[in-house]
């Protein structure tokens, strides 16, 4: 009977197997990146949390300070991938789309992403946006939120996250694909929060 060669040679035991390798380390790579990914637990924003102080240039360049609006509107405070993108796209046009009912509501929309405010300007005046787009450039704001990332870190989350007028989170809604879904979460939040 013919014998698998590798089990006779015992070369084959001394030399650096490929696979080996790789089942060593693959485990300790994807640790590293899921720990690496993950924010820091003592400043990420959950429910009950206080929304915290920025302040960072809308698409019009100017500087908007979020404690303009704390203690006077409701919040909801988006974080996307990415402007002019398909789901980044279809998100902003349904916050669009409602904008009346969250004014009705007392409600203040922002949407928040790392491009820059000339590509929020286009953004905007492309898809005529009526509220307001923050460019977090170096994703600082995103990391004070701990806003996850998605696809081993390749790619921003988006999350919603809903504060009452005292600036106390009240819901978030952290969903990659359904980028519509964050327009209905929030306003039924609002609606049930009256």
């Amino acid at each position: 009977m013919h014998k698998l060669h590798c089990f006779k040679n015992r070369n084959y035991l001394r030399l650096p197997n490929f696979y080996q390798f790789y089942f060593l380390i693959f485990p300790l790579l994807f640790t590293s990146c899921l720990t690496f990914s993950q924010n820091n637990p003592l400043t990420e924003i959950k429910i009950g949390s206080a929304i915290p102080s920025f302040a960072l240039s809308d698409q019009n360049g100017q500087v908007f300070d979020i404690k303009s609006v704390l203690g006077k509107k409701n919040l909801v405070i988006y974080f996307y991938p990415k402007d002019d993108t398909p789901g980044c796209t279809k998100e902003a046009c349904s916050f669009r789309d409602q904008f009346e009912v969250f004014t009705n509501a007392d409600a203040v929309i922002i949407g928040i992403s790392g491009q820059s405010v000339e590509s929020h300007k286009k953004f905007a005046e492309k898809y005529r946006l009526r509220f307001t787009l923050l460019s977090d450039d170096e994703n600082k704001i995103r990391k004070r939120f701990g806003v996850p990332t998605n696809f081993l870190g390749l790619l921003p989350g988006r999350v919603t996250y809903v504060a009452d007028k005292t600036g106390k989170v009240i819901y978030i809604f952290n969903s990659q694909t359904q980028a519509s879904k964050h327009v209905d979460e929030a306003l039924r939040i609002l609606k049930e929060s009256k």
